[in-house]
C-alpha cells in the first residue's frame, strides 16, 4: 500500500499544513453550535444528525470510491476499530450535542466543549499511558486559561454561577465521547481519509436510522423548509465533510493531545461569529482570551510542527 494512502488528498501539500488543519474544524464546529442552537425546536435533533451523515456519506462516496476499493481489506481487518470510531465520533457525539442544544445555554455548551482538550489528554493517559511533555503541559494550561477567559467574559465569577441542567449533562457526555473518539483515532486502519470518513459516516447514519424513525413517529418529523435545508446543508458540507477530514488528518500528524487543542478555538470563532453576524461588540477579554489560546497552541505544537 502506498505510504500516502492516509492523506485526505493524495500528494497534496495542503494535507500536511498542520496549522490550517487545526484552524478549520473549530471554525466550522463553532458555526455548527450557533446553527444548532438557532434551529433548536424547528429541526429535530436526531433528524438533523441523521440527514447530516446520510447526505454527507452520499456526497463523499463518488470521490472516495477509487480509494475505498483498495482500502476494503484493511477496513475489514480492523472492522471493530472502525465500528467503534464511527459509533463514537459520528453516531453519538453530534446527536448528543444537538439534543443538548435544545435545553442548555450557548455559554454552558461552549464551556463544556472547551474542556475537551483536557479530557483528551486524560483519555490518552488512561488508555495508552501517554506521557505529557513539560512544554505541552504548559501549552494546554495556557490554552485552557484563554478559553475560560473568553467564556467568562473576563470575570471568573461567571464560571461559578453556571448551573448544570439536562442539556449540560448531554453535552458533558458528548465531550467525553468525542475525547474517546479523538484518542482512539490512532487505532484507525492505514487507509485514505476519504475512505475513512465515508465508512464512518455510513456507520453513524445506519445506527441513527431506527432512532430517527422513532423520533418521526413520535410527532417530531423533519419538515421540508428553508430552515431545514440551510441547517442540513451547512452541517453536511462544513462541520461534517471538511471538518472531519481536517481534524482526522491533524490527529494523524500531531497526535490527539496536540490536535485536540484546536477545540479551544471553538469559543474564539464563536465570539467572532457573534460579533460579525449578531452585532455583538468586541471587548478586551476577547483579545486576551484569543491571545492566550494562540500562545498555548504555539507552546504545545512547537516541538512537533
Amino acid at each position: 500500500m502506498p505510504a500516502d494512502r492516509t492523506a485526505p488528498v493524495k500528494g497534496s501539500r495542503l494535507a500536511d499544513q498542520a496549522w490550517l488543519l487545526m484552524l478549520l474544524p473549530p471554525l466550522f464546529w463553532a458555526g455548527n453550535a450557533v446553527l444548532g442552537r438557532a434551529v433548536a425546536g424547528a429541526v429535530p435533533p436526531i433528524g438533523l444528525a441523521f440527514w447530516r451523515w446520510c447526505l454527507g456519506m452520499l456526497i463523499v462516496l463518488p470521490f472516495a470510491w477509487p480509494h475505498l476499493r483498495h482500502d476494503i481489506t484493511p477496513i475489514l481487518a480492523r472492522w471493530k476499530s472502525v465500528l467503534l470510531l464511527g459509533t463514537l465520533g459520528i453516531g453519538i457525539y453530534n446527536t448528543f450535542q444537538y439534543i443538548a442544544l435544545n435545553t442548555t445555554t450557548a455559554l454552558n455548551c461552549v464551556m463544556l466543549q472547551s474542556s475537551m482538550p483536557v479530557m483528551i489528554v486524560l483519555m490518552s493517559l488512561v488508555l495508552f499511558r501517554d506521557r505529557i511533555g513539560a512544554m505541552q503541559g504548559v501549552g494546554i494550561v495556557v490554552s485552557l486559561v484563554g478559553a475560560m477567559t473568553l467564556i467568562s467574559h473576563g470575570d471568573p465569577a461567571t464560571l461559578l454561577g453556571l448551573e448544570l441542567n439536562a442539556g449540560d449533562v448531554w453535552m458533558l457526555a458528548a465531550v467525553v465521547i468525542y475525547a474517546a473518539y479523538t484518542t482512539l483515532l490512532r487505532r484507525r486502519p492505514p487507509i485514505h481519509g476519504l475512505s475513512f470518513i465515508v465508512v464512518t459516516f455510513a456507520i453513524g447514519a445506519v445506527e441513527l436510522l431506527p432512532f430517527y424513525i422513532w423520533e418521526s413517529l413520535s410527532g417530531h418529523p423533519v419538515q421540508a423548509s428553508g430552515i431545514t435545508l440551510l441547517a442540513v446543508g451547512y452541517t453536511v458540507l462544513f462541520p461534517s465533510i471538511a471538518a472531519y477530514l481536517c481534524f482526522n488528518r491533524a490527529v494523524e500528524l500531531l497526535g490527539p493531545n496536540t490536535a485536540g487543542l484546536a477545540i479551544h478555538l471553538v469559543p474564539v470563532f464563536g465570539s467572532l461569529l457573534a460579533i460579525l453576524f449578531l452585532g455583538e461588540q468586541p471587548h478586551l477579554y476577547h483579545g486576551i482570551g484569543i491571545a492566550l489560546i494562540a500562545a498555548g497552541i504555539v507552546l504545545a505544537t512547537r516541538r512537533r510542527v
